[in-house]
């Protein structure tokens, strides 16, 4: 008899429980037993799971976070750790694995699918990351949490005419810089994909003051400056004060937008169809509008076409 075992893994993002919510429907809708570890892989090296039903997840779409928890696992980094995982699976007949989370998390499953564990991967991270899927469940949420957090700093910005730098998650994507500033709400964009030296930011800040425009606000992706020291570069140079916000943690939770929440029953619907006609070592992820899956071995095969973000913001942000 079939039986599904699910778990998330890496940093947690909005709309995690919808996907539970979703597998755990698709396969009770299929006549299938389904099971949730906690605390990610860890859980699973451990033992720790407990069945999952209807009603137990018929209300938690609407809920950030992830109720199975989630956590980054050194044990699993190991091949023991990794061999206890399999035999948790063996010993209790799961004989189908559905993770959701980020590019770690995927290199935990595709692991696992080379053990013989049959895994289907789903994209949830804030970071927007994985270049094989257009959105991973959590970005849509994340991006409107930066707006209306960046709304409001605006609003301040511009009573006082200052410049402000805000920095926002992404890791090593700048997905969520640029669509904040595509969306209009950033005077100038520094991202992994179009970093700006700093003398760069200043002569577009310089750009903007001479046109009338006082109340600047500057988007860059974490890890790529030390913004105290930007900031003073940045009033040496062009004398405009200037004050800094770390966004943090507020992007990661909240009530999952009604996109990620869609994205999410859609991806967990598929994700154990795919399990059930005897597919493994596969991520569910949507471009062009479409739910798609590729393997996870061709993961680093895939690009993201950045061009037309470049070309939008050439001309939106002169």
């Amino acid at each position: 008899m079939n039986k599904i075992g699910i778990l998330t893994s890496g940093g947690d993002a909005p709309g995690m429980n919808a996907a539970i919510r979703a597998v755990v429907k698709a396969a009770e809708h299929f006549g299938v037993s389904i099971v949730g570890f906690q605390n990610g892989y860890e859980g699973l090296i451990n033992g720790n799971f407990y069945d999952l039903t209807y009603e137990k997840v018929e209300d938690i779409a609407s809920k950030g976070g992830t109720i199975l928890k989630t956590s980054r696992s050194a044990a699993f980094m190991t091949e023991e750790g990794r061999q206890q995982a399999v035999h948790t699976l063996k010993e209790n007949n799961i004989n189908n694995l559905v993770v959701v989370g980020g590019e770690g998390s995927f290199k935990g499953a595709q692991k696992l699918h080379q053990l013989g564990v049959t895994v289907a991967a789903i994209p949830g991270t804030i970071d927007n990351d994985l270049t094989y899927t257009d959105y991973a469940i959590g970005f849509d949420t994340t991006l409107n949490t930066v707006l209306d957090c960046v709304r409001k700093i605006k609003d301040s910005g511009s009573s006082h005419n200052k410049t402000t730098i805000v920095e926002v998650m992404g890791r090593y994507c700048g997905d969520l810089a640029v669509y904040s500033a595509l969306a209009g709400e950033g005077e100038i964009i520094s991202a992994p994909e179009y970093k700006l030296t700093f003398d760069d930011i200043c002569h577009h800040l310089k750009k903007k003051i001479q046109k009338g425009k006082f109340d600047n606000l500057i988007l860059v992706t974490e890890r790529m400056y030390d913004l105290q020291e930007l900031q003073h570069y940045i009033q040496e140079k062009t004398q405009v004060s200037t004050r800094t916000t770390v966004l943090g943690f507020v992007q990661r939770g909240g009530e999952p937008s009604a996109f990620d929440r869609v994205l999410a029953a859609k991806m967990g619907v598929e994700a154990v169809s795919l399990l059930l006609n005897g597919q493994s070592g596969i991520a569910v992820g949507i471009r062009n509008n479409r739910i798609i899956h590729v393997g996870l071995d061709e993961l680093e095969e895939q690009t993201a076409d950045k061009s037309a973000n470049e070309s939008l913001l050439r001309v939106l942000l002169p």
